[in-house]
């Protein structure tokens, strides 16, 4: 299994456009530091790959993972399809970004389809451009395409909904409240028998995803705020960490050493502008480095 991790920020992006924070200011004045919205690249099979999520800046990272690009004919590309965690805008708004092709392939939970065919509207938006071909993300292990050794299955995490989906009603067969509509993405090659999981946005640690991160090889997870009052003292909220559906990295609930008690290699990832691990320089980088837990990069490479 190869991975490529594409970007690494929370919604916004490192600098946000409208943000002079530390972190944003640094990230002006340090083109190091800056960081695209969190996703992944997931090669399949050879030649084919999988988006997980579709984020704003969809285009710059594809032109930044030379896997992806177009070729030897002039519309072949190696993007089969995106596979979504949940249906927040910073993970789903590319998906638009992707209306050159002939069809997208979007393998969604229940939940997730319904916010953006009736929330959003997408398929009314796209498909005058572009089939949109669904495929069910659920618990189950399934294959991530017809010739892949690769299967992905969902861990539900919690049922945070976006908020333009906030009144949606849910159809018939799902439940109103139903944890799928944030899930982590369980990553496993069949040959090696090695596992990845994926977590974006955590609002919670249940028995099912910790069983999931104790079995897996590697474990990226909401590095957002590292703390939980972050969003308060930053002067940019107005609500906790855990309130916004985000564990905090520090603290006697924060995942930092829950993640160092697991024998994975673990990561984080999904950074907001006011974390602190924005800057290289920061001691919150030597509390990692004392747990074994690691700060993910763009462009970093996972083979497993």
């Amino acid at each position: 299994m190869r991975v490529r991790v594409l970007g690494t920020a929370a919604g916004g992006g490192v600098p946000q456009w409208n943000c002079a924070c530390p972190g944003c200011s640094g990230a002006r004045a340090h083109p190091g530091w800056r960081r695209r919205h969190a996703s992944l690249a997931v090669q399949a099979a050879e030649g084919r790959w999988y988006l997980v999520n579709a984020t704003p800046d969809l285009g710059e990272q594809v032109e930044d993972c030379p896997e992806l690009h177009p070729g030897p004919e002039p519309r072949r590309t190696p993007l089969a399809g995106v596979i979504l965690t949940d249906a927040e805008l910073d993970h789903t708004l590319g998906i638009a970004r992707l209306r050159e092709a002939d069809g997208i392939e979007i393998v969604a939970t229940a939940p997730v389809r319904n916010a953006l065919l009736t929330g959003l509207h997408l398929g009314e938006v796209l498909t005058p451009y572009a089939r949109l071909d669904w495929r069910s993300l659920d618990p189950e292990d399934r294959p991530l395409a017809e010739d892949s050794r690769l299967v992905v299955g969902a861990v539900p995490v919690s049922a945070k909904r976006p908020r333009y989906a906030a009144g949606l009603d849910a159809p018939d067969d799902d439940a109103p409240d139903d944890d799928a509509w944030v899930v982590a993405l369980r990553l496993t090659d069949r040959t090696t028998g090695r596992t990845l999981l994926y977590a974006p946005a955590l609002a919670a640690w249940p028995d099912a995803f910790q069983r999931a991160a104790e079995s897996a090889d590697h474990v990226i997870v909401d590095g957002t705020f590292w703390s939980d009052d972050e969003p308060l003292t930053s002067g940019f909220g107005s609500r906790t960490a855990t309130a916004m559906g985000h564990l905090p990295i520090d603290g006697p609930d924060g995942t930092a050493r829950r993640l160092a008690a697991l024998e994975a290699r673990t990561l984080y990832t999904h950074l907001n502008n006011t974390n602190p691990l924005n800057d290289p320089a920061a001691p919150q980088h030597t509390v990692l480095r004392e747990l074994g837990v690691e700060v993910a990069a763009d462009g970093m490479v996972i083979d497993l």
